[in-house]
């Protein structure tokens, strides 16, 4: 027996649970809302013991970001605010700072800041560290737990990107998949209803994401959404203004969507149609290009190096993805709901699809170039590990769609038949799962089906309203019929069936790789991830003389919560008194209490050491030792033993040049 491809229904099925798993494996491994600016510096630093009071805190960032009279809190060691709510603007330049006064006559201890602002690309960025005036003290403020777009409405929020991510390459990548290669679909049911669902689905995600705006920057909490004093306050952004630009522009797409499917469609003088056509290519192009541009202007490309390049770039490369990942999306759909397309269609639709990955591989090298910066970032950085593995999908994709053109070209146009086309889909498919039997049991169902209609119909005409079951057995009867005459013209198409098998793959692949696109642009780019980590990590034996030594132990005691990361700080990294500060973190970043932590400092050059330091635990993962000896200059060995339970325990060391 002749093997068929899957059924649509089931198919379809299985690329929406894959879509939702995929996506939520991704949302939940991810950072929420990983940030696209960073913390470079600050005044006073992280963990610093100043002797006075100083006037001001200042905040540099590696790129631009929105600063609020809120941003910026600095909190006593009995949690109440120590600054005086103005923010000041200090930026010149290429240099992101900002700033905010402190109250006069501040008493010695610990003060915590707080910030939480949002990146120039959309994306909300917060963070929280502790100085101290005098001496180390003991707080009563707790660091914040969740993290700025986490929680359920940063999950919301992602799955929002996707789905309008989705949306738009239906809506654009179908339109030009009718005009550009199937003009006939434009009359096909299953091909109109999945653009008009594409418009749906962007309109939909658009004024989710609209509305969740001001949660996801701000509170976190979902009723803030129907806020509308922070409805107002998201229209004056930049990523307001671009959600707003695009439901207007999304107003025009529903236009050309009328138009294609309305008068287009209808049209049968071949001029006219031309004409049509060349119109609605033009309008149709100039509003996807203004969709696009909503991303561009709000997102990664509008920050950054070369913003006048990059945002062209982007737009480009949104399209082609519409139009090879949409227009897939709708052969799909054609092949299954609407078998009469016809080879010439997809053989164009093939050529569109190399256009289209032509300009993908230009367009993503540059913008690989752009975000990423370097090899070690390629590798190093959770940015360039996705980027790697949409390459390596996107390798699949093409390697999977080289196989449908081989069965492009083996492909023979649909003989005509009989069948009528205005059957209804949903009814054709769910009648086609029990249509199972052998072809030659299917031809005698169809024959007693046709007798018992033939044999009723006259009966049926006199007591449809009489009887409202008989005829709706009869309607299903009819519904089998053509199902099976479908399924009989689908078996002996063996070409037609490889190809449907082939798209088939090459949308479960898409739909991954629009997954793993999703989350990479909510990810931290790896140039800046790198820019922001060479002030806090020491990558070998060396430290700047006169500079703190900041160094990053990673440790594993092997024990429950016993994997982590130790952030030390040797403060002003000389000869003579240091202050020394260590911070434990989890490996998703928070702040992890230790039972004890034990630091010891050896220069074996001159047989100096082990020279211990116990420091004294100043909050949940913040410990510190002031009056840290360093007796004379050389390369230092740093050992810290970290403990986590009664029995877990294991010794990290690195070595450090101090001056």
């Amino acid at each position: 027996m002749t093997t068929t491809a899957p059924r649509l229904g089931t198919a379809l099925a299985r690329l929406l649970i894959l879509a939702a798993a995929l996506l939520g494996t991704l949302l939940a491994g991810a950072a929420p809302a990983s940030a696209h600016a960073a913390l470079t510096e600050s005044d006073p630093k992280a963990g610093a013991v100043v002797a006075t009071a100083p006037k001001e805190v200042n905040l540099t960032f590696s790129e631009q970001v929105a600063m609020s009279a809120d941003s910026i809190r600095v909190l006593d060691p009995a949690g109440r605010r120590a600054d005086t709510g103005e923010i000041r603007d200090l930026c010149s330049g290429s240099i992101v700072r900002y700033g905010v006064e402190l109250r006069a006559g501040l008493p010695d201890g610990t003060y915590t800041v707080a910030w939480q602002t949002v990146s120039a690309d959309s994306h909300p960025i917060s963070g929280a560290f502790t100085f101290s005036i005098g001496a180390p003290s003991t707080t009563a403020v707790a660091l914040p737990d969740r993290t700025a777009g986490g929680g359920i409405v940063g999950s919301l929020y992602g799955i929002a990107r996707y789905v309008s991510y989705a949306g738009f390459a239906v809506l654009v990548g179908g339109g030009a998949f009718v005009l550009a290669c199937w003009p006939r679909g434009a009359s096909v049911r299953p091909v109109q209803q999945t653009v008009v669902r594409g418009w749906l689905a962007l309109t939909g995600a658009t004024l989710v994401m609209l509305l969740l705006r001001n949660p996801y920057t701000g509170s976190g909490e979902l009723s803030d959404a129907f806020d509308l004093a922070g409805l107002k306050a998201v229209l004056e952004t930049k990523t307001g203004a671009a959600l707003t630009s695009r439901l207007l522009l999304l107003g025009a797409a529903a236009l050309f969507v009328a138009v294609l499917f309305g008068a287009y469609a209808r049209r049968t003088d071949p001029k006219e149609k031309k004409d049509l056509a060349f119109g609605l290519g033009i309008g149709g192009t100039v509003v996807a290009a203004g969709i696009a541009g909503t991303w561009a202007l709000a997102e990664h490309a509008s920050t950054g190096i070369q913003p006048g390049i990059a945002m062209p770039v982007d737009i480009l490369h949104l399209l082609a993805v519409a139009a090879w990942l949409g227009g897939l999306t709708v052969l799909l759909v054609s092949l299954y709901r609407a078998p009469s397309v016809e080879r010439s269609a997809v053989e164009r639709f093939s050529k569109v699809a190399f256009g289209s990955v032509a300009v993908l591989a230009a367009t993503g090298i540059y913008q690989s170039w752009r975000q990423v910066g370097s090899w070690s970032a390629l590798t190093d950085t959770r940015y360039g590990q996705l980027l790697l593995v949409k390459i390596g999908l996107m390798c699949v994709l093409i390697g999977i769609a080289w196989i449908s053109r081989r069965w492009t070209q083996r492909l023979a146009d649909p003989r005509p038949t009989g069948t009528p086309e205005a059957i209804e889909p949903a009814e054709a498919a769910d009648s086609a799962d029990s249509a199972t039997e052998e072809t030659d049991q299917t031809e005698k169902a169809d024959q007693r089906a046709e007798a018992d209609e033939s044999g009723e119909a006259g009966r049926a005409g006199g007591t449809d309203s009489a009887d409202p079951e008989r005829a709706a057995q009869l309607a299903r009867q009819r519904a089998a019929v053509a199902t099976a005459r479908r399924k009989r013209e689908r078996d002996a198409d063996p070409e037609r069936a490889g190809l449907r098998r082939s798209v088939l793959t090459e949308a479960a692949v898409a739909v991954v790789l629009l997954a793993v696109t999703t989350v990479l642009t909510s990810t931290e780019p790896g140039r800046t991830e790198e820019e922001a980590g060479k002030g806090t990590t020491a990558a070998g034996p060396a430290a700047v003389p006169d500079r703190p030594v900041d160094i990053r132990l990673p440790f594993d005691t092997g024990g429950v919560d016993g994997k982590g990361v130790v952030r030390l700080s040797l403060d002003p990294g000389r000869t003579g008194a240091n202050g020394l500060h260590l911070y434990v973190d989890r490996p998703n970043g928070k702040p992890l209490d230790v039972p004890e932590i034990k630091v010891a400092l050896t220069l074996e050059s001159k047989n100096v050491g082990p020279l211990p330091v116990a420091p004294d635990r100043i909050q949940t993962g913040h410990w510190s030792a002031s009056g840290v000896q360093i007796p004379m200059p050389g390369e230092w060995r740093i050992q810290v033993t970290v403990r986590t339970s009664d029995i877990d325990q294991t010794t990290i060391e690195k070595n450090v040049k101090i001056g």
